[in-house]
């Protein structure tokens, strides 16, 4: 959504992105852009130096908050990447909200590889009884070619340490992919890999979008050249097929109902799995109808 500032509200600025399940939390936008932003699909905050907000416009959010969304039990702290703020000036922050705004069960943010790689266990811990609960970490594939191919900034591997240490500390995981990232191309080869990440790191939710070329973004000028193809619509069904199909977690929620998704899939594995599997055979068969094109969105 775009975003502009309030002089008697919260103060926005830029494109203000969350996620679906932060719909009815309070919005404190604590970065402006995003700490990677080099992705060659995103096109959210190009243009846009990341920076870290004034502690005294966080704290007038905090308070306008304060007075307004006494009914809002959950903060998430926006924009592309809070986590990378420095320890003693996150904590604060966290400090605040509880100071401030007592009612609130938790409070979530984006990382990315990086950042979490830059809190040691012990921050992360600290981070966590502060009220930190839940983080998003956009993984988009578990494939290293296509990581690459996107300008992730990592690697499979990594994500899945950086996914576990995040686990291990206590923090709830969301993690996010990209069906049709690896083009039609590689799609079968990025469902495989990316179900076997998500095997080995084992987060309490999985989120799988289905790529939206946005113009101005490096991967629509390939696109348009004809160097990147996108899987048509069997296509997408069998890459999340195969891709649930080798995705084995302890306890967790897969889901394809972003308003992106042909087909909304909702499964709690392992119990939900074969049911899930069998829902999308009933979509490849025909006999379940999909999103139409006019419905789908970012």
């Amino acid at each position: 959504m775009d975003c502009v500032v309030e002089s008697d509200g919260m103060h926005y600025e830029g494109n203000c992105i969350r996620p679906p399940s932060e719909a009815y939390s309070i919005l404190l936008q604590v970065t402006v852009g995003c700490s990677h932003n080099k992705c060659t699909f995103c096109g959210t905050y190009k243009g846009e130096r990341f920076r870290i907000k004034d502690d005294k416009i966080i704290l007038s959010d905090i308070l306008f908050a304060a007075q307004y969304m006494k009914r809002q039990d959950r903060v998430f702290l926006m924009d592309g990447d809070s986590l990378i703020i420095p320890q003693k000036r996150l904590l604060w922050i966290l400090d605040q909200i509880r100071e401030h705004l007592p009612w609130v069960r938790r409070v979530g943010a984006y990382a990315n590889a990086k950042s979490i790689k830059m809190k040691s266990p012990d921050e992360l811990n600290t981070l966590r009884e502060r009220g930190l609960g839940i983080l998003y970490l956009g993984v988009e594939s578990g494939d290293d070619e296509t990581l690459k191919k996107i300008h992730k900034g990592t690697n499979a591997e990594n994500l899945i340490n950086m996914g576990r240490k995040v686990r291990e500390a206590g923090i709830k995981l969301s993690v996010t992919v990209l069906l049709g990232i690896a083009g039609r191309e590689r799609s079968l080869e990025h469902a495989k890999a990316t179900g076997r990440l998500l095997s080995a790191m084992d987060p309490n939710y999985v989120g799988a979008l289905t790529l939206m070329l946005i113009p101005g973004t490096p991967l629509y000028e390939e696109y348009e050249q004809g160097r990147f193809v996108l899987p048509d619509q069997r296509g997408f069904l069998l890459e999340l097929r195969e891709m649930l199909a080798h995705t084995n977690l302890s306890r967790g929620l897969f889901f394809s109902n972003h308003a992106s998704n042909y087909l909304p899939v909702k499964a709690r594995l392992p119990k939900g799995k074969q049911e899930a599997l069998d829902l999308i055979d009933g979509a490849l068969s025909g006999k379940i109808d999909l999103r139409p094109e006019w419905m789908r969105a970012l």
